[in-house]
């Protein structure tokens, strides 16, 4: 499999400019028109889309009002190339889902990689949304108190209907995260069969018990200065809550959806230069590796199909999970029913 390498990114870029200049032409100025069909822009629930802002032809920015969350969250929409000369054409939504800390922004993956070039003769609709700080994809658990923090309902029920309502997504969706979105997006496909025809892990934290994950857990929360024990209780008494949101443990769930894990094993790999904090390795890119690898057999011990990318010289940063991307795409693009 190929990846988008500097001049391969050149190339691209020229087909891109070319598709921008004629969707610039046609896609309403941020001043007199929006984007989506706003006054449908709401869930059952009352979620809605409090604004909209266009960044550029094929970019468009939202901020949507989650009482889930209990505040407005951003969302970055990448459109499809044929968005503007074709109105009336609908397409399946791809999530692409960030990681913890200083990955925690919706804009991430367009800050980090070519995803707009790669992206731009697919006909899918590209939904980046928040997770906030460290929300882990997930309702807090919050002592048990009504009232915690919820991303789950906020990706899994409330955005999908606004994309659909709003934005001519239809109801077939892939996902695929980075970190604790990989996580996420195998977690969310597993507690929530069906919303995802595929799904894809890039250095996920696939077994949240294997080993002592909980401190991997426990030091991205606190470095985001998040409660550790209000997401699931306790790994040890509350076991069943961690139990409950663990790709590993719900792995028979995830039978008939596509699934696609990868990880690198920490060691310096192709895209690591002598000067790189990476150079002399990295933990928890091996942390995830051994998750990803349990996770795994796990799926094979069960007869569950999954592709799975573990590859030797790799670390916890972007380049690799470009690649990823890339190589992942036959698996998403099967599951979102497009050609590849």
């Amino acid at each position: 499999m190929s990846t988008l390498t500097s001049s391969a990114r050149r190339a691209l870029r020229v087909p891109v400019l070319a598709l921008a200049a004629v969707a610039a032409a046609a896609l309403p100025a941020p001043a007199s028109a929006a984007v989506g069909d706003l006054s449908r822009a709401v869930a059952d629930n009352g979620a809605k889309v409090l604004d909209e802002r266009v960044v550029d032809a094929r970019t468009v920015d939202l901020r949507v009002w989650s009482p889930s969350v209990k505040k407005g969250v951003e969302v970055r929409l990448l459109l499809p190339a044929d968005w503007a000369t074709a109105p009336e054409r609908t397409y399946p939504a791809l999530y692409l889902l960030h990681g913890a800390n200083e990955w925690v922004d919706y804009r991430s993956w367009t800050q980090f990689t070519d995803v707009e070039s790669f992206l731009a003769d697919k006909p899918v609709l590209t939904v980046l949304p928040s997770d906030g700080s460290s929300g882990f994809y997930t309702k807090e658990w919050n002592y048990g108190r009504r009232g915690g923090v919820d991303y789950e309902t906020f990706h899994t029920v409330e955005l999908p209907q606004i994309l659909e309502r709003a934005y001519r997504s239809t109801d077939r969706r892939a996902a695929a995260g980075i970190s604790i979105g990989g996580f996420g997006a195998l977690s969310y496909a597993a507690r929530h069969p069906g919303l995802y025809r595929a799904a894809a892990s890039y250095s996920g934290l696939l077994h949240l018990r294997y080993d002592k994950t909980w401190m991997v857990v426990a030091t991205i929360r606190g470095r985001a200065n998040r409660d550790f024990f209000s997401l699931w209780g306790s790994p040890w008494s509350q076991q069943r809550i961690w139990r409950s949101v663990n790709p590993y443990d719900l792995a028979e769930r995830l039978r008939g959806t596509d699934i696609y894990v990868s990880s690198g094993n920490g060691t310096p790999g192709p895209y690591e230069k002598p000067d790189d904090l990476n150079v002399l390795g990295n933990p928890i890119e091996e942390w995830s590796w051994n998750n990803t690898r349990t996770f795994v057999r796990r799926m094979r011990e069960l007869d569950i199909p999954v592709t799975a990318d573990l590859y030797r010289g790799g670390t916890h940063t972007w380049p690799y999970w470009e690649r990823q991307l890339i190589r992942s795409w036959p698996v998403l693009a099967e599951g979102l029913g497009i050609d590849g």
